[in-house]
């Protein structure tokens, strides 16, 4: 009774409580790690900076950067020795290069990337290492978009830590009440003096003494535990803890663009360094670009190795060794080993950088740029300036060009492809040509409603201007008169109706082609007689419906493309062009090919394809130079035998007519093969035998040529 009575409640209750509060605060401590919207993200984060330290990617990274610095120092120590030592030649080692003011005033600027046979070679990654290095790089960047959106891990931390805080000023509170109570000795009143004959009782405790140490140990520890809880507060209040910089990263090592983080990712690096540093050092490592450009740079030259890249070179329709490169992360070393090539291509490469070693390259003249914003470092561009001749540009926008571009002087040959008048960038224009002093051929692949102003740069000294307009109506063409060395000009799918007045101003064109338009009448052509060296005209894919007879008075005129029209009648005056070599009309609705046509005595190639001829004029085989005969797809019932009299023909198309035999005179025609001899299989085998063997005679000679 007495134990019930007078023993007060905390001396019999202090263990549980002791247990229950505990228990609370070590839920309140490890909340955060078992609710699920927080401890997926705390272990993620946890198992990828474990493997972010332990990854031999940060330790070779980390040490290039020690050794980039060291030997950054050593190049300033040398530097700063050769200036003492030779100050009078300082305007040749020390001062700029002669292109320098140049580039300065465009205000131009080129990478100063480090050449990498500058850094001492560190110990290569193998391939697992690369491949667990990529997949890091890949992991941090999805953890951080998935992180750094929300600060829920922050909030509840705060809160937690609250909570942790009042329940200790709480026990603290309460427990230092009763320390006082427990004591030994009791005075107890149970109220049993019919049972006992006694009504008061002194009891003792025999556990107060040490209960009572207990307590006080209890509360010690309760002390410690709320400080370490006040501390945490003053913590997370003191400063910003959803903001997190790099900056002492930045300042220690080359990777300057390593970014800031925020949110719960901030929070989390901020924990980590309250544990080590070292860790959030060695992680920023895989948010950095440039690290991850140098692992990408190191798996790159990895995989295309010097003899790999002599695999991929292949002859092109020039007969130029050229390389083609194709979606890849950079442009490896051992291509600028290749000191033979002639054309490089480099298409969807957004990294794509051009180091010094590219004067390497002495057989270099050709440089193909699709959607490559490439950048060059300084001597890659001297070499460049003086040795590239013809550059390809493909881009989407304009800004994608690059701006060295527009300093290759010696560049003989320009072509750009992509969309220079685009919704979004209304303004935007070539930028200057002015420094392009030897360009020769211009070839712009777009969508122009003018011929941009900038082209009239180089307009005294441009030979060739090709136009593909991609169906865009090209209206201003009055810059195309100060065009006056111009020799050939191309004016494809430009929408025009009519042939442009200000082409009669260029006196020196050799060769006009307007394919692709919707030129409907050429009464105009009367005004190429000025043109006294205009040799071939091109009108082919248009909507002509007739050749005015003032075609004869283009005298020198010796190639005509009419194809893909809608002519049905060939005038007389047309067959008065002594000159004419080379006649394609082919395509439309001719049904009459006049006799006139034996005037032509220096025709070579006629192509009459796709019309609705029936009956060839016997004048037409007094063109005994013709070489080139292409009558398919016609209405042609017989083939006279006078076609004989073509001793020079090598090709010769009836196939789509309604012919039924071949006239073996067609022997006669020594230097016809079977191989340029395109006919139905029935017609030629119904051919003499003699017939057939000679014009078998090629193929076989072929086929012993190629046997031995």
């Amino acid at each position: 009774m007495c134990y019930h009575v007078a023993l007060p409640w905390y001396s019999k209750y202090f263990p549980y409580l002791a247990l229950i509060h505990t228990i609370i605060l070590m839920v309140s401590s490890n909340f955060w790690f078992k609710y699920p919207k927080t401890c997926s993200k705390i272990e993620h984060f946890v198992s990828i900076l474990g493997k972010c330290f332990e990854s031999p990617w940060t330790t070779k990274a980390l040490s290039e950067t020690a050794c980039e610095d060291s030997e950054e120092n050593k190049q300033r120590l040398t530097s700063a020795q050769s200036l003492r030592k030779h100050l009078s030649n300082s305007s040749e080692e020390g001062s700029p290069s002669p292109s320098t003011p140049m580039i300065s005033k465009s205000g131009i600027k080129f990478s100063a990337d480090k050449p990498v046979g500058e850094v001492p070679g560190m110990t290569i990654l193998d391939k697992k290492d690369g491949e667990q290095a990529k997949a890091l790089f890949e992991k941090v960047r999805k953890f951080r978009t998935h992180v750094e959106d929300s600060d829920l891990i922050y909030k509840l931390y705060v809160v937690q830590t609250a909570v942790k805080t009042v329940k200790f000023i709480f026990i603290l509170c309460y427990t230092l009440t009763f320390v006082t109570a427990i004591s030994f000795k009791h005075v107890c009143i149970p109220n049993v003096e019919h049972l006992t004959g006694y009504t008061d009782f002194e009891c003792t405790h025999n556990m107060a003494f040490m209960l009572k140490k207990l307590l006080i140990s209890y509360i010690a520890l309760i002390c410690v535990y709320g400080f370490v809880c006040v501390y945490t507060l003053f913590w997370l209040f003191r400063r910003p803890l959803k903001e997190y910089s790099f900056e002492k990263v930045r300042e220690e090592s080359s990777f300057s663009d390593i970014p800031d983080v925020k949110n719960d990712f901030a929070f989390l690096l901020h924990m980590v360094d309250q544990y080590d540093q070292l860790y959030s050092k060695r992680f920023g490592v895989f948010l950095s670009e440039v690290s991850e450009n140098k692992l990408r740079e190191i798996s790159l030259n990895h995989e295309w190795t010097f003899e790999k890249l002599r695999q991929h070179i292949s002859r092109n329709a020039q007969d130029k060794q050229e390389l083609h490169l194709f979606m890849l992360s950079g442009v490896p070393d051992a291509v600028f080993e290749l000191t033979d090539l002639e054309v490089l291509r480099l298409e969807l490469i957004p990294e794509a950088k051009i180091p010094a070693k590219i004067s390497q390259m002495t057989a270099l003249q050709e440089l193909h740029l699709y959607h490559c914003p490439a950048k060059v470092e300084q001597t890659a561009f001297s070499f460049l300036r003086d040795n590239l001749k013809c550059l390809h540009v493909k881009f989407t926008d304009v800004a994608e060009i690059p701006a060295w571009v527009y300093l290759l002087k010696n560049l003989r040959e320009l072509y750009l492809m992509g969309n220079l008048n685009s919704e979004n960038n209304k303004m935007i224009g070539l930028d200057s040509l002015r420094e392009l002093r030897h360009l020769k051929v211009l070839y712009v692949k777009s969508n122009l409603t003018k011929i941009p102003s900038n082209v009239t740069d180089v307009a005294p000294h441009l030979t060739r201007l090709v136009i593909h307009n991609d169906g865009t109506k090209l209206v201003v063409l009055n810059s195309l008169k100060k065009m006056m060395n111009v020799a050939e000009l191309e004016l494809h799918n430009c929408e025009l109706e009519r042939i442009p007045h200000a082409i009669f101003s260029l006196s020196n064109l050799q060769e006009l082609d307007l394919k692709l338009n919707s030129i409907r009448t050429i009464e105009e052509v009367i005004s190429f007689q000025h043109l006294k060296r205009l040799t071939c005209l091109k009108l082919w894919h248009n909507k002509i419906v007739s050749i005015p007879q003032s075609i004869s008075q283009v005298k020198n005129l010796e190639s005509l493309y009419l194809s893909n029209n809608k002519l049905e009648v060939l005038p007389v005056a047309l067959f008065h062009l002594q000159k004419l070599r080379h006649l394609d009309v082919s395509y439309n609705c001719i049904c009459v090919i006049p006799l006139e046509i034996g005037l032509l005595q220096n025709l070579q190639h006629l192509y009459v394809t796709g019309n609705k001829v029936d009956i060839l004029p016997k004048t037409l085989f007094k063109c005994i130079k013709l070489r080139t005969l292409c009558l398919g797809q016609n209405c042609i019932t017989s083939l006279p035998e006078k076609i004989g009299h073509l001793v020079q023909l090598t090709h010769l198309e009836l196939k789509g007519n309604c012919l039924d035999r071949l006239p073996s005179q067609i022997i006669h025609c020594r230097l016809l093969k079977k191989s340029g001899l395109v006919v139905e299989d029935h017609l030629f085998d119904a051919l003499p035998s003699e017939v057939k063997e000679a014009l078998n005679l090629d193929t076989n000679a072929s086929f012993a040529n190629g046997a031995m």
